[in-house]
């Protein structure tokens, strides 16, 4: 299963909240528009000489290409460097210019003040802020050659402005940090369901993949090697023995034929076909009938307890784990006479055992011999016997496996028929 790692997630590194950030700094763009627009026609519509109020006009419209082309990247990124103060120093000597050319370009205070607080860190915005608003106040002192008693009415409304100025720029760059901020929660939670979408898919096909591969050994994979058992002993009969080998070459077809039909019922995950007009008994039966006919052992099948309905999981799943151990019996039970099928029912639970008088095997060996060491082989752990407690374990179950070399196999199914098997079948 392929997980994608933080380099392979598509982002866009530093900037990943520049969409949802550029579009909201549309609305900024917007206000500086409208602030330069006006300033303008204050500029047009004052009494300064036509040079200078040409030359104020200038210097103020050398402010949009300046913040366009220097400082508009910074402020929507929030990133603080030798960029944001070469911007903030030529916005405030190109506003500093107008102002001085024609006071009317004081207006742009309302533009200017907002983009140094939000270029520059805290303390030197607030020093800079403090140094453009006192600027017409000093401009007006300057022309005048001496000092102007009125400056002091006007200082106040320039400290007044001041105040509002900063305000302002705190609350612009505080908005517009938590738009980044929320931008980026909002692309990280779009990656975050990226994944999730991804790992939850690749989950999926995982699932199914080992559901395919235990129905595939539990079914087709059984059911070949009886049909090449089959066919093999139907040749070594076929010259001394014509009726006895065309009874094996019946008996490969009739299993050819219930393999396809198992085949075409867990690829669209349908009931098994032995299930679905039969109980668990019965369909466990017919599976110990074929076992006899293929092997001639004495195959003995028995049911215990009063029968009742099972959800069809946990019928699946004991039917599977029968299949398994048949197919143990013919692979492993070297020796074998006589085999024992027995299922009981009981209170809250439901039990298959099946047992074979063979060769047997070391359990605690086999215990701890991983798939690696095993290969196929269900009786040293191999995939049969793992996949097999894997698919009990699913239903809540549980399997126990007593043999001994020289001892027989018996393999126990238990499972509760409580909760986990009432919402297996609601499943």
């Amino acid at each position: 299963m392929h997980i994608y790692t933080q380099e392979e997630v598509p982002w866009k590194g530093p900037g990943r909240g520049l969409d949802s950030g550029g579009r909201w700094f549309g609305l900024w763009d917007g206000y500086f528009a409208v602030s330069y627009l006006v300033t303008v026609v204050l500029l047009f519509a004052s009494g300064e000489d036509q040079v200078h109020r040409a030359l104020a006009i200038g210097a103020l419209t050398l402010i949009v290409p300046w913040y366009a082309g220097l400082g508009r990247r910074p402020m929507i990124d929030r990133t603080k460097g030798r960029r944001n103060l070469v911007f903030s120093a030529g916005l405030f000597l190109l506003f500093a210019t107008s102002s001085t050319l024609d006071l009317g370009g004081s207006f742009a205070l309302f533009a200017v003040v907002p983009m140094l607080m939000m270029s520059l860190p805290m303390p030197p915005a607030i020093v800079l802020v403090v140094l453009a608003n006192l600027w017409p106040v000093t401009v007006v002192w300057l022309r005048g050659g001496e000092f102007d008693p009125h400056i002091l009415s006007v200082l106040p409304i320039s400290l007044l402005g001041i105040a509002l100025s900063v305000l302002l720029g705190l609350w612009i760059t505080r908005v517009v940090q938590q738009s980044s901020e929320r931008a980026e929660m909002i692309d990280e939670l779009r990656r975050s369901r990226e994944r999730e979408a991804h790992l939850s898919h690749q989950a999926g096909i995982s699932a199914e993949r080992e559901r395919l591969a235990r129905e595939i050994h539990d079914t087709l994979a059984q059911s070949l090697t009886s049909i090449i058992s089959l066919v093999q002993a139907a040749e070594s009969e076929v010259v001394d023995n014509p009726a006895r080998a065309h009874e094996r070459l019946g008996l490969a077809g009739r299993v050819a034929r219930d393999s396809l039909a198992e085949a075409r019922g867990f690829v669209s995950k349908l009931t098994p076909p032995a299930l679905r007009e039969s109980s668990l008994v019965q369909a466990v039966r017919r599976q110990a009938d074929l076992l006899r006919e293929e092997t001639g052992l004495v195959v003995r099948c028995t049911a215990g307890g009063e029968e009742q309905p099972l959800p069809m999981v946990v019928s699946v799943v004991l039917l599977r784990a029968a299949q398994e151990a048949f197919a143990n019996v013919r692979k492993h039970a070297r020796d074998a006479w006589e085999v024992e099928v027995r299922v009981a029912y009981a209170p809250g639970e439901v039990r298959l055992v099946v047992r074979d008088d063979g060769a047997g095997f070391a359990v605690d060996a086999c215990r701890d011999a991983g798939p690696e060491e095993a290969g196929d082989d269900a009786h040293s752990g191999g995939f049969g016997l793992l996949g097999m407690r894997a698919r009990v374990a699913e239903i809540g179950g549980t399997v126990r496996v007593e043999s001994g070399p020289g001892e027989g196999t018996t393999v126990e199914v238990t499972v509760a028929l409580g909760p986990v098997g009432e919402e297996s079948d609601d499943d």
